[in-house]
């Protein structure tokens, strides 16, 4: 879904305390939807916008709602983007 290794998520798993699996007794982790809202957060802070991890923290701690909103807005325009670029395709 993000296109980044396995080890990556269990990371960020132990550095974002808003990442919070479920574990069977093997220790699968089994992520609600609320956790991969959290990761397409995190992931656009560290991986699109350039963030440290320590700098991702603090915006989550300072701005959770405004960085929530930015990742919405971001991901409509890149819909309409790709939207837009079927449409030229097709012209």
């Amino acid at each position: 879904m993000f296109a980044v290794n396995n080890s990556l998520i269990r990371f960020w798993e132990k550095e974002f305390s808003i990442i919070k699996p479920k574990k069977n007794k093997k220790g699968n982790r089994y992520f609600t939807p609320k956790d991969i809202d959290n990761f397409k957060i995190i992931f656009h802070l560290v991986k699109e916008r350039g963030y440290t991890l320590d700098g991702a923290k603090k915006k989550l701690r300072e701005n959770k709602e405004d960085t929530v909103k930015n990742v919405e807005i971001v991901s409509q325009l890149q819909g309409i983007r790709a939207q837009l670029v079927a449409i030229r395709e097709i012209l």
